[in-house]
């Protein structure tokens, strides 16, 4: 079933303390002035913190939902977003047959 934006709904709620274990996504949301530039950055540290097998989309969803509902401005809400917008697995484009003319 498809959401607003055409976005997946999500298959598992989190919790905030699962979803967000080192606070990364918190902290975001407190610093004033923060830009797209450095949420992106965050975001980057944010998933390279979460085990290997965690759901990632169903973390962002429940970040979202926790934080994004109550600041849809805020530039880590707009980044986190675009991490839901991202194809789950990378295409191959191209390989040797497109580097390699007849």
């Amino acid at each position: 079933m498809s959401g607003l934006l055409g976005i997946e709904m999500g298959r598992r709620a989190l919790r905030i303390e699962e979803a967000d274990p080192k606070g990364l996504v918190r902290e975001s949301y407190r610093i004033d002035g923060i830009t797209l530039g450095e949420c992106r950055s965050i975001l980057v540290d944010w998933a390279l913190s979460l085990p290997v097998d965690a759901p990632m989309r169903d973390a962002l969803r429940s970040l979202l939902a926790h934080y994004g509902t109550d600041a849809p401005d805020h530039p880590m809400t707009s980044v986190m977003t675009e991490g839901l917008l991202t194809p789950d697995t990378p295409r191959r484009k191209g390989g040797r047959a497109a580097r390699v003319a007849g």
